[in-house]
């Protein structure tokens, strides 16, 4: 098989595409790092296209990656957030954006509730959800009388969300 021959062979065919990422080649590469939030739409399913015999042909997708050809990867590392970690995440962000209007004292629980904020955030950023003993923590965190920050209304939006996710 000549160079030219070898070029012409294999690929990606794709007929209906929603996000995503696709690449081609010998030493291509394909990474969706994305952040889904809300449902997906629903895809018709279609037939796939027509593709080369060493290639890939896809009749619909939304979101994932896809890569082909000798040397090819492919990573889907987005993260899909549903109705609950997204009301969650909102209200984890607002009540982070208050903290510093605080007067801080020693012992009065901000430090704590603003380190359990963050670490709230930054697991469903990554990971779309949180655990559940991390949730329960922070939950009481706030609930209890021991912190100034349990009197804010947007504390209570926290309370709330953290146990609507956990159902």
């Amino acid at each position: 098989m000549t160079n030219e021959e070898r070029e012409q062979t294999g690929g990606v065919s794709i007929g209906h595409l929603s996000g995503g990422a696709v690449a081609a080649g010998d030493h291509a590469v394909a990474e969706d790092r994305s952040q889904r939030v809300g449902e997906a739409a629903p895809v018709v399913p279609a037939a796939p296209p027509a593709g080369s015999p060493s290639g890939i042909a896809i009749g619909a997708m939304s979101g994932g990656a896809v890569a082909a050809g000798a040397g090819a990867r492919a990573v889907d590392s987005s993260v899909h957030l549903d109705a609950s970690a997204r009301q969650l995440l909102t209200s984890v962000r607002t009540l982070r954006q208050q903290l510093p209007l605080l007067a801080r004292a020693e012992g009065d629980g901000v430090a704590q509730v603003e380190g359990e904020l963050e670490a709230v955030g930054t697991e469903i950023e990554q990971t779309g959800t949180a655990g559940r003993s991390r949730l329960e923590r922070l939950r009481d965190l706030l609930k209890g009388a021991g912190t100034v920050v349990s009197g804010l209304a947007s504390a209570l939006a926290v309370v709330q969300a953290i146990e609507q996710f956990l159902g």
